[in-house]
């Protein structure tokens, strides 16, 4: 049996699923946005968002799980149970799918892959790995310009959940984001973290 990492307060992950059977996750634009939706109401409540990639068969998401003086009384308590809300928000999203496009069955594999980060190095790689994603598997060209990742939001002023500061520091500043994405792009530098 596969061993997973326990989801720990205070801690960085790289969280990743695929559609169970490879199938695709998402269908129309409507899907992603309701799937960003359900990842505010369950996720952003244990968790800080830095980065993430929503593709047609699988995402992925850069999270820090919150500090214990930061998390509810009820998460405190469920402290052995904070992959809960990703199961809910799974469960939900499923649910949605299902009834929307007349199926049934579980759309996502059955446990979500989790890997701590454990370095300043492999966080920043884990950043670029998810926003240079669409490119690597051929959804687009344009990295900086696909509509279902995290990328044009850390680069924007606009409001976001995300932690766009904190992400962009990990580079120094927002030029040298976009530069380091740059040149991994075009050294094709998509290191292998699955």
């Amino acid at each position: 049996m596969e061993k997973y990492d326990v989801l720990e307060p205070d801690h960085f992950y790289h969280i990743y699923n695929r559609g169970n059977n490879k199938e695709d996750l998402f269908f129309e634009n409507s899907n992603y946005l309701h799937f960003l939706n359900l990842l505010k109401k369950h996720i952003v409540p244990i968790a800080d968002i830095y980065a993430y990639c929503l593709l047609k068969n699988h995402f992925h998401l850069l999270i820090k799980i919150k500090s214990i003086e930061s998390l509810s009384i009820i998460d405190k308590i469920n402290l052995d149970k904070l992959s809960q809300p990703f199961s809910n928000l799974f469960n939900a999203y499923t649910k949605a799918i299902n009834k929307k496009y007349n199926r049934e069955g579980s759309l996502f594999k059955v446990r979500f892959k989790r890997n701590r980060i454990t370095g300043i190095n492999y966080l920043r790689n884990v950043v670029l790995y998810i926003h240079l994603n669409p490119s690597k598997h051929g959804f687009t060209e344009n990295y900086q310009e696909y509509l279902y990742s995290s990328f044009k939001a850390i680069i924007s002023s606009k409001t976001t959940i995300l932690k766009r500061k904190e992400t962009i520091d990990l580079f120094e500043d927002k030029n040298n984001f976009i530069e380091v994405h740059r040149e991994n792009k075009l050294k094709n530098n998509f290191e292998e973290l699955e």
